[in-house]
């Protein structure tokens, strides 16, 4: 057996996701010699400066942080230099240039949250509950000039149930991941790695960006299309759409928990119908019964306590 290599591993990361790897390589005793995160950014009413989930961790335990707002600046490529790091590894972070992920001797590895080639892109955790998958998996590859595209080391899969939310499946990646990455470091560690090429398929679903307009539920839609949809979004950034209720017109509301009622009936798309303890809305296949809501400038509540304090008119919608 081979001497294992000396790993000096720089980690690049932003989000809680990216946290609990990073917190495994220390765990696990690997010797992290930098952490590039997001710089600062305003948060909250008072929009004052906010570190990221992974600096507030690097700080804790003494890592070397650097904040690039450009990651081509020949400042920030000089001080990673000076790291003298042989492995790069990125988690939730954003895409590097290649002066940046050819710089390692060992390259640069990303974890990523999908079952690659399938649901590169910004969003794969989301995505893939929407689009009604029954499973997913996290995959690492070595970085190269494209999204998501580079040689697989290694992946993982996992099973997405019926009334999981992205929520739950963002918690469960996350550990997964990060003991996928401990997987893929030993592999790099002890010279073993054998990498497969992604193929490319006709068939591949793409994990776009979350915006406001693809957030917003299409209640023409089918049943099980906007339960999924609602769930891979709940908790954030959540699923919504308008609520007309007599004489309140065009009122965004934000929809987190909710079941699916397969039933047949002649309402229309979007019709409410509520009583004290019970909100669902009808649905081409039957109704969302809606758990939790969030009112225009009001905090999310359960729909108990919802029904307490609102009334829904005998013509009120969603649409």
């Amino acid at each position: 057996m081979t001497d294992k290599r000396n790993l000096r591993i720089v980690f690049m990361g932003t989000p809680d996701f990216a946290v609990a790897t990073l917190k495994t390589l220390i765990d696990n005793n690997y010797n992290v010699v930098g952490v590039i995160t997001a710089p600062d950014r305003p948060a909250g009413r008072g929009q004052k400066l906010k570190a990221s989930a992974v600096k507030e961790f690097a700080l804790k335990h003494d890592l070397n942080v650097l904040q690039p707002k450009n990651l081509k600046a020949e400042d920030f490529v000089n001080e990673l230099k000076a790291l003298n790091a042989n492995l790069q590894i990125v988690v939730a972070f954003r895409m590097l240039p290649e002066v940046v992920w050819q710089m390692p001797e060992y390259g640069t590895f990303n974890l990523h949250a999908s079952l690659l080639p399938q649901y590169r892109g910004a969003a794969p955790i989301h995505w893939a509950i929407i689009n009604g998958e029954t499973k997913t998996g996290v995959t690492t590859f070595f970085i190269d000039e494209k999204i998501d595209t580079g040689a697989i080391i290694a992946s993982k899969e996992t099973e997405i149930k019926d009334d999981t939310t992205v929520g739950e499946l963002h918690d469960e990646l996350m550990e997964v991941g990060s003991q996928l990455v401990i997987e893929t470091v030993k592999q790099i560690e002890e010279n073993s790695v054998r990498t497969t090429i992604q193929t490319q398929e006709d068939d591949l679903k793409t994990a776009y960006k979350l915006n406001r307009d693809n957030c917003k539920i299409d209640w023409s839609l089918p049943l099980d299309t906007i339960y999924n949809k609602i769930r891979g979004l709940n908790p954030f950034p959540t699923a919504w759409c308008y609520l007309n209720n007599g004489e309140e017109t065009s009122l965004t509301v934000k929809i987190y928990g909710v079941e699916k009622v397969k039933d047949e009936h002649n309402l229309d798309n979007g019709f409410i119908i509520s009583d004290k303890n019970e909100l669902k809305v009808a649905c081409s296949g039957g109704y969302i019964n809606i758990k939790e809501m969030q009112l225009p400038g009001k905090r999310k509540m359960d729909v108990k306590s919802l029904l307490n304090g609102y009334n829904f008119s005998e013509s009120a919608k969603l649409l």
